[in-house]
């Protein structure tokens, strides 16, 4: 095997595994039940569910993606759980809505929801502050002890396609409050994008056995966090 197929294996395998941890069946997952009881009735998560003809299943709010029978975390109530710290909810990186009022969390890290381009609503303790500050949401308000992000702003440019932080020939994309993720277009692929011509994933998945999975041009990726302006 060449040094060029190697890279092409390597590569491929990173996807496969990310697209095994993405569909993972949300019933196993441990995020649902990390606090003792179920999504609070009449909550803002429980509203969502049942709007959206949702499942819920411990601390979430789950739905199925088109016929695969895959379940998706589309909520998550982890509110009243007397967490002092949060530091992983990767796990739940599809949810819409996520809901940590009333616990004594003195610092959440915008990391935490890096990945989260589908959150388009947070509930937090007072003091804390929205995530990726309040340039990244379209509204923010304090009432008593909570504090709501709403409308969660993309974070590429306002033409919506080209960073100025992405490489020629790349596109941006939202990728959670404050960030966004640099893609290839389809035309490119390779080291800042700068190979031309489509990724050579027949060859890829020949090596691999003939996977299923298709993977995309996305071999060089960057994530940075957008200035904030509070």
């Amino acid at each position: 095997m060449t040094a060029k197929e190697r890279l092409f294996t390597l590569v491929a395998v990173v996807f496969v595994i990310s697209y095994g941890n993405l569909v993972c069946h949300a019933k196993e997952s441990e995020i649902c039940l990390m606090c003792n009881g179920t999504v609070v009735n009449g909550s803002a998560v429980w509203n969502f569910c049942v709007s959206s003809a949702g499942e819920i299943d411990g601390r979430c709010c789950l739905q199925k993606y088109n016929t695969s029978g895959v379940d998706f975390i589309t909520g998550l109530d982890i509110s009243h759980c007397n967490l002092s710290t949060v530091e992983d909810l990767s796990e739940a990186t599809t949810a819409v809505i996520i809901d940590l009022s009333f616990n004594p969390i003195s610092n959440l890290s915008d990391l935490v929801f890096q990945g989260f381009s589908q959150l388009s609503y947070v509930i937090l303790p007072s003091n804390l502050t929205c995530p990726g500050g309040n340039a990244s949401w379209e509204k923010t308000e304090v009432k008593g002890e909570v504090r709501r992000c709403e409308g969660q702003i993309n974070a590429c440019n306002q033409t919506g396609h080209i960073s100025w932080d992405c490489p020629q020939n790349s596109l941006c994309a939202p990728y959670g409050p404050g960030f966004f993720a640099c893609s290839c277009d389809e035309r490119f692929h390779g080291y800042k994008c700068l190979r031309e011509g489509t990724f050579p994933t027949a060859k890829v998945f020949g090596i691999l056995g003939g996977s299923t999975v298709l993977v995309s041009s996305l071999l060089w990726v960057t994530q940075r966090r957008k200035a904030k302006a509070l």
